[in-house]
């Protein structure tokens, strides 16, 4: 079969240094718009590390984490955005995302691709078949080769894993091959747009299997085994974790000797550590203390757009949200204006579709649920509760805007009068909950890791989603996700994802609440961060 080659622009050779010795461990114990500073930009376009010969900016970068420090070190099994960054640290991938120059600043692109392991790659006319030539001498961290034995490994390992197994399945890889100890072939049962973006994401990082073989199923958990530019020094899952500058990185190595991640959970806390010079970075900054802190001196806060969404689930299994005009009722009743205002202080915009406005192919169209109280009443007189209705709502006790959008929802809820029991649970129980379907109704955020609307539904409304946590079930809405999987043309494909937010829409297995922004805070010195819309914080290019 004829291919026809991707051209793909080699960024310059470095040198290739060799790391001798055993993989890391770590055993764990037991009113207005704000107009917040530009973010401290990378000095360079498209480079993760520095290039050989460069003068490395040295030091420790401390960044104070909200949402704990990682639930895991296994790039297979990482669901959150702090494992997520681990991942990124220890672990190369086949492909990349890629970075722009904007306004004076380097930005990434999760849209665009750039060689990582793999220099060069060919996709077949039919679309079913890449076939990848991996970079020739790059080492593990353990002094072992990166070689087609590696890639077929690690693709075996991440198709028994819960969260990438997930992905593996979206991709449509039928099978991974080696050809020689350069070339990987991957079969696919179906053409698939975005295989080059979901390689290019933390779930199909490639491991050491020399490592990795015949230890325990969950050894990766607190070990690397990993290329990546930096090793393991310690974690804690309950404080901290600590990595080391993998000075031979093929890449270059990073600027920052070290990087400490640090879980505060107090945005109080981590704001005034972040004030005393006692962390360099604070991420997860209240959106009410944007312009307060863009005051200070020596501070700079970063407020970007993202591709995150903000919604109410309502589980159709549960009553009285069996009922099509009960969900719509509640949508009638959301004041998305005020939510923005009062909880994001401005730091958010309206959402009028169940994907983002930032992914391609967004429509409002459909969307017709402007704050209408005496709508949102008299569809609850339709639907046999014209005397009010009860429901418990589960929030995360570990985000403050959840439990600030819960009393303003019940404040409004109540005046359509349905009287809402805020059910606030600690994060194990509420992932739990959702992940088991077992919430009547539930608030959640979610970010697309690729900007796409075939991975966004994949995951969350699609009926087998891992991530359908509403269990919502469309055999419309699957049949269009399907054919627009396995559509070459751009045009049709956009097509079909709007009919899917229309269907979705009228559906209403969701009240939508708002996008939000990424607020995150950094001391004046500190260098190199470069913004990805999928949130997660690449440790490689910081320095100060």
């Amino acid at each position: 079969m004829k291919n026809r080659k991707l051209l793909v622009l080699i960024s310059t050779i470095v040198a290739v240094l060799l790391l001798a010795g055993c993989t890391n461990s770590a055993n764990p114990k037991g009113g207005a718009s704000a107009s917040p500073s530009a973010s401290p930009s990378a000095s360079s376009g498209g480079a993760e590390a520095s290039p050989s010969g460069e003068a490395a900016g040295g030091g420790t970068i401390t960044i104070a984490y909200s949402q704990g420090a990682g639930q895991t070190m296994d790039p297979h099994e990482a669901g959150d955005l702090t494992s997520a960054s681990y991942a990124f640290a220890l672990y190369d991938q086949l492909v990349t995302s890629g970075t722009e120059e904007k306004d004076g600043k380097t930005v990434g692109r999760t849209d665009q691709i750039a060689p990582s392991l793999a220099e060069k790659w060919t996709v077949s006319d039919d679309g079913k078949t890449y076939t990848f030539t991996l970079r020739d001498g790059v080492k593990f961290q353990s002094g072992n080769p990166v070689n087609a034995d590696a890639v077929v490994y690690s693709f075996e390992r991440v198709q028994t894993k819960g969260e990438g197994g997930s992905l593996y399945q979206l991709s449509n890889i039928q099978s991974v091959t080696k050809v020689d100890d350069r070339t990987v072939e991957f079969k696919l049962s179906a053409p698939n747009h975005l295989l080059l973006k979901y390689l290019a994401t933390f779930t199909f990082s490639i491991v050491d299997p020399s490592v990795a073989k015949g230890q325990p199923d969950d050894y990766l958990t607190q070990h690397s085994a990993g290329s990546g530019a930096f090793t393991l020094e310690k974690w804690d899952p309950a404080s901290e974790a600590v990595f080391v500058a993998n000075k031979n990185y093929w890449k270059g190595a990073p600027k920052a000797d070290k990087v400490i991640v640090k879980y505060v959970k107090e945005a109080s806390n981590r704001e005034l550590l972040l004030e005393k010079g006692d962390v360099d970075v604070a991420l997860d900054i209240p959106p009410k203390d944007v312009e307060s802190l863009s005051k200070k001196e020596h501070l700079t806060i970063s407020s970007e757009s993202t591709n995150r969404i903000v919604y109410l689930g309502m589980n159709a299994n549960f009553k009285p949200f069996d009922q099509l005009k009960v969900r719509q009722a509640i949508n009638y009743a959301v004041d998305q204006s005020k939510l923005i205002q009062d909880v994001m202080y401005g730091q958010a915009a309206p959402m009028t579709s169940s994907i983002s406005s930032k992914s391609p192919a967004h429509t409002s169209e459909g969307y017709e649920f402007k704050y209408d109280l005496d709508k949102a009443k008299q569809l609850l007189k339709e639907a046999g509760y014209e005397k009010g209705l009860t429901f418990d709502l589960t929030v995360n006790s570990s985000t403050q805007d959840y439990e600030d959008i819960a009393v303003l929802l019940k404040a409004d809820l109540e005046k359509i009068g349905v009287t809402v029991n805020i059910n606030k649970v600690a994060p194990a129980q509420y992932r739990e909950l959702i992940n088991n379907k077992k919430a009547a109704a539930f608030l959640g955020k979610y970010t697309s890791l690729v900007n796409d609307p075939s991975y966004h539904y994949g995951f969350l409304l699609d009926s087998k989603g891992a991530s359908n946590y509403a269990a919502y079930t469309s055999k419309a809405v699957d049949d269009l996700l399907a054919a627009a999987n396995v559509e070459p043309d751009d045009a049709k494909r956009t097509e079909l994802y709007k009919q899917v937010q229309k269907q979705v829409t009228a559906d209403a297995p969701w009240a939508y609440l708002y996008e939000s922004n990424l607020i995150a805070g950094f001391r004046d010195d500190v260098k190199g961060y470069i913004f990805y819309p999928d949130e997660i914080i690449r440790f490689v290019t910081l320095y100060k």
